[in-house]
């Protein structure tokens, strides 16, 4: 099996790849790149058996309906209720702010609204080339949250990112090989320790091997329909080890 991690950025300077090969007994990073422009990226979604992005896949269906009506010229401001909320966080962004009390960017109302519409750029293009994806992240992609896959493995999620915790990321990549010593980061370990970047591509990986084993959190009934439209994003669920090749 053959995983790729996205972190995706609104440039390519802040983008990285990472490739994670899965044979028998054996889980080996193939490569890891920064700077990756769209022909890059598309390349490796399309060559994987299972990609993890780091970007919304959607929007909330109220925010669409929202625009759409404000285009029109007759929107209709509910009345009660935080309504909002219902235009900045997704049914996904809620579950996981229940679950684990961390709350994603709203797509709708921060800066990573700029990603997303690199992301469905990137997922149309999958889909003329006849690799459709399902935002609930059933087909070849999923939507990860690599902060999040690392606190539900019980690593250090925060405070890493950015040059100045560069000694906090060391220590990071210490301990997520510590919890997975099957993880083979060859000569990219290097690159991980110093960006953060490549190591949450390396993160979203592993948590493409996770959903690709059915072990994260899916839209339950109540969900799938909207969450084929906004996106889902996936929990591991158990720890580091199930993942063991």
């Amino acid at each position: 099996m053959l995983t790729v991690g996205v972190d995706l950025a609104a440039q390519p300077q802040r983008t990285a790849v990472a490739w994670v090969d899965w044979t028998a007994g054996s889980c080996e990073v193939r490569d890891v790149r920064l700077g990756c422009d769209d022909d890059a990226v598309a390349g490796a979604l399309r060559d994987a058996d299972k990609s993890g992005v780091d970007c919304p896949l959607g929007w909330p269906v109220p925010f669409v309906d929202f625009v759409r009506d404000h285009g029109a010229g007759h929107v209709a401001i509910p009345s009660g209720g935080d309504w909002r909320r219902e235009l900045t966080m997704r049914r996904t962004d809620r579950f996981v702010q229940d679950r684990i009390r961390m709350t994603p960017l709203s797509v709708s109302a921060d800066k990573i609204g700029h990603v997303a519409m690199r992301c469905a750029a990137l997922l149309a293009r999958l889909a003329s080339e006849g690799r459709p994806v399902d935002r609930a992240g059933g087909g070849p992609v999923v939507e990860v949250y690599p902060a999040a896959s690392l606190r539900l493995w019980g690593l250090d999620h925060r405070n890493y990112k950015r040059a100045a915790n560069v000694v906090r990321l060391g220590t990071l990549v210490d301990a997520l090989c510590a919890a997975a010593p099957w993880l083979d980061l060859g000569p990219y370990e290097g690159l991980c320790r110093t960006s953060d970047d490549a190591t949450d591509a390396v993160v979203a990986a592993l948590t493409a091997r996770a959903c690709a084993l059915g072990r994260t959190t899916g839209p339950g009934p109540e969900a799938a329909g909207v969450a084929r439209v906004e996106g889902w994003i996936a929990l591991p669920e158990g720890g580091l080890d199930a993942l063991r090749p």
